[in-house]
């Protein structure tokens, strides 16, 4: 085991929030005092979000309420990055259609694009983002403008949101519902696809970004899809059985318990002859089980299995939950 911390391998973390920073309306506990830590090593810190309906500032102003560091130009939203992929592909002062919220509107116009409301003003291109004011209209003139060969965009396509009362339809159901008229597929900026993550690491001027975050079909897909190292923290989503579980291209490259964990040094891995080995943990794969030695409640367990599990399944196009077997030593 090296005896640097897991972060300081990396010149940057993106963080998703949700999860990761915070759980509602609270801080998840330790999670503030860790992304603190970073100024003092150099590291940089951007903040990714799927959310295309707050503006950056907003966030940020969130993230600042919670003590966490953040200046707005350290979140970079769904929105950012769908308005960076609109530039890379249209001239300057195109007309893009926003099917969205003002923050959106606001982020195309930055990028040098001109938002407008309807098919009339010849849009070349439709963005389609998160916004609860949408309706039956905004869904129908966005559909008129792509069924007429228009560029189109997707923020994101989370399909639920979680609200105070349930969950909700995100905008991947509003996106279904224009690609169910049209026949037609969006091109997506947000999580699990790249631009996202490229856009953040960009603007951190970041060459090798640690992606964290707590769920496996967004942020570890999305950092992944990157070519970006993955950490999971196990605040939110996504739990140790979930991720022993995982497809192979939503495996990450390390497990923590929480943001504390980047700052501690990370045991290496090791196999031998089928044997993995993790701090004083060992799993191996015999007959399609799992056979594990260590406990159940150290984490070093859970990297092994993984390590084992994962050489054994490399191809894993679908979650696969193996039977385990626990001996203690």
């Amino acid at each position: 085991m090296s005896d640097v911390s897991l972060v300081s391998r990396f010149d940057a973390l993106l963080a998703d929030l949700d999860g990761v920073v915070y759980a509602g309306p609270h801080a998840i506990p330790g999670a503030v005092d860790a992304l603190k830590q970073l100024s003092g090593l150099g590291i940089g810190l951007g903040y990714v979000t799927n959310n295309a309906s707050r503006s950056p500032a907003e966030v940020a102003e969130h993230l600042r309420e919670l003590g966490a560091p953040a200046e707005d130009n350290q979140v970079v939203s769904s929105s950012q990055a769908a308005a960076d992929l609109l530039a890379s592909l249209l001239p300057t002062g195109s007309h893009v259609l926003i099917t969205g919220s003002s923050a959106l509107a606001r982020e195309i116009e930055l990028a040098g694009l001109v938002p407008v409301g309807s098919q009339d003003e010849e849009p070349v291109a439709v963005v389609q983002g998160f916004s609860p004011s949408i309706g039956w209209k905004d869904l129908a003139e966005a559909s008129y403008v792509v069924s007429a060969g228009a560029l189109w965009v997707a923020t994101n396509t989370d399909m639920s949101i979680p609200q105070a009362r349930g969950i909700a339809p995100g905008n991947g159901t509003l996106v279904a519902a224009v690609a169910a008229a049209t026949g037609q597929k969006p091109k997506v900026a947000g999580k699990p696809e790249a631009p996202l993550f490229h856009s953040a690491a960009k603007r951190l001027g970041a060459e090798r970004p640690l992606v964290v975050g707590d769920r496996l079909d967004t942020d570890i897909l999305g950092g992944n899809n990157a070519g970006f190292a993955t950490v999971a923290v196990l605040t939110g989503v996504d739990t140790r059985e979930s991720i022993l579980a995982a497809r192979s291209a939503e495996r990450p490259d390390y497990i923590i318990e929480n943001l504390a964990g980047l700052h501690r040094p990370y045991p290496d891995v090791t196999h031998d002859d089928g044997t993995y080995a993790c701090g004083q943990a060992t799993a191996r794969v015999a007959n399609g089980a799992v056979g594990i030695i260590g406990s159940k409640e150290n984490i070093d367990s859970w990297r092994a299995a993984c390590a084992a599990w994962w050489a054994s399944t490399p191809d894993a196009s679908a979650p696969q939950a193996p039977k385990m077997v626990w001996m203690d030593h």
